[in-house]
């Protein structure tokens, strides 16, 4: 069963278990997939990894908007946009710890014969798309900049 249909299943339960905070999350998931499905440049089809990107904006714009919320002093807002965050990032991959990405990361730096920050460039491309959807490029970024500075 692929992640659309999957999305699919989960709104059918959340509609029965009457769970409103879990149905508008998965509802937005299906508009967002929706929409990519329908794109001009797509097939028709929606590839694992195009999904896997979705869903990582998804998280990071929730968790954008739960911290202005609570800037703004609307806890019961930020409160709800974590909420719907924690249930987008179930259906993305499991995330790597940061000693993970650090191994990985030295393998490519190893790999790549990186010298210092002038290669960060270069070991940032291979490791996002090494890393592509199990790590935030957030943390990739810090791993290498720690390592080759």
């Amino acid at each position: 069963m692929d992640l659309f249909e999957q999305v699919n299943n989960d709104i059918k339960a959340a509609m029965l278990a009457h769970e409103s905070v879990r149905l508008a999350a998965l509802r937005g998931i299906k508009k967002e997939f929706l929409e990519a499905k329908t794109a001009k440049n797509s097939n028709g089809e929606l590839s694992e990894e195009t999904a896997i990107k979705i869903l990582q904006k998804m998280v990071k714009q929730r968790k954008e908007s739960a911290e202005i919320f609570q800037s703004q002093n609307r806890a019961d807002l930020a409160e709800n946009e974590l909420a719907e965050a924690g249930f987008i990032e179930a259906y993305l991959p499991k995330q790597l710890s940061a000693e993970e990405i650090e191994a990985e990361v030295k393998k490519i730096i190893e790999q790549t014969g990186a010298q210092g920050m002038k290669d960060m460039g270069k070991v940032m491309g291979a490791a996002s798309k090494a890393l592509a959807g199990k790590a935030d490029g957030k943390a990739i970024s810090e791993v290498v900049k720690r390592l080759l500075a």
